[in-house]
């Protein structure tokens, strides 16, 4: 997260704690992302576009000012809210991985609510298996690695890999810059038995 050296520990630990709720909580990552996509919006933007509750929107739009990650913009009526650029270094007791997280990191941690692939793929390697894919997926797009080198890497079924790129691929899309050569379009023949190994 982008703020001065100085802070406190405290600080330091109610930042994290701040965007660890983001990443739990599907909605407010949504709103999040939504903010960094649309650069600022009023509550009534995204009653809109979220298709929230007013009460809902107001509350979620609270609930990151105060965590800090989101910012009013313009306090006049109707306020305006920026989201605030997100990007922690967090490493993982178990395997000693680090992940960064991201503003493309915290939407595509939003989609779960719309997407069973991301959704599953969480449930089953956690955030920082998601932030491992999610780098995948960029190489990926940019023709550097294909889905059976991810399922090697990390031993997962080629199927599955082909699943969360493909899950990732409008993430990537948007907060990546991609050139649209083709690269990254090879297709899993999913029709030859490919499902039982996911």
């Amino acid at each position: 997260m982008s703020r001065p050296s100085t802070h406190a520990d405290g600080d330091i630990v109610r930042d994290f704690l701040s965007i660890a709720d983001l990443l739990e909580e599907p909605q407010l990552a949504q709103l999040y992302a939504y903010l960094v996509r649309a650069d600022e919006a009023t509550v009534q933007d995204v009653m809109d576009e979220l298709d929230l509750a007013q009460g809902t929107a107001y509350n979620y739009v609270n609930r990151l000012v105060d965590a800090g990650v989101v910012a009013v913009t313009h306090d006049e009526q109707p306020r305006r809210y920026a989201a605030q650029e997100i990007d922690l270094t967090v490493s993982t007791a178990v395997g000693d991985r680090e992940y960064t997280i991201t503003p493309a990191l915290i939407d595509a941690v939003g989609r779960r609510q719309t997407n069973a692939d991301i959704e599953t793929y969480i449930d089953r390697h956690g955030v920082a298996g998601l932030a491992t894919a999610l780098t995948y997926a960029v190489a990926r797009d940019r023709g550097e690695v294909t889905h059976r080198l991810m399922a090697s890497d990390l031993d997962i079924s080629p199927l599955a890999a082909e699943m969360i790129l493909q899950a990732l691929r409008p993430v990537v899309h948007e907060y990546y810059d991609i050139e649209d050569t083709g690269a990254g379009l090879e297709e899993l023949d999913v029709g030859s038995g490919a499902a039982d190994d996911a």
